[in-house]
């Protein structure tokens, strides 16, 4: 599984489960314009990253991990 293909899943997950991208950034401290080029898959998100991304309501590791496998 790629890093675009986690972004992606996080791009999908996030509006799904009502997460705004600023909510979403304030939660896993990080610039909005860095989440953006996640979620298009620009930028490949460490493990940190995205356990910072799961401290959002209704984001969680494995929500992103099943959504990202199931897109494949």
């Amino acid at each position: 599984m790629s890093g675009a293909e986690l972004g992606r899943a996080v791009r999908r997950l996030r509006p799904a489960r009502g997460v705004t991208i600023d909510g979403l950034t304030h939660a896993a401290e990080m610039h909005p314009r860095y989440l953006s080029s996640i979620e298009r898959g620009q930028h490949n998100p460490s493990w940190l990253k995205l356990c910072d991304l799961a401290t959002a309501p209704g984001i969680l590791v494995q929500a992103i991990a099943e959504q990202a496998e199931a897109a494949r």
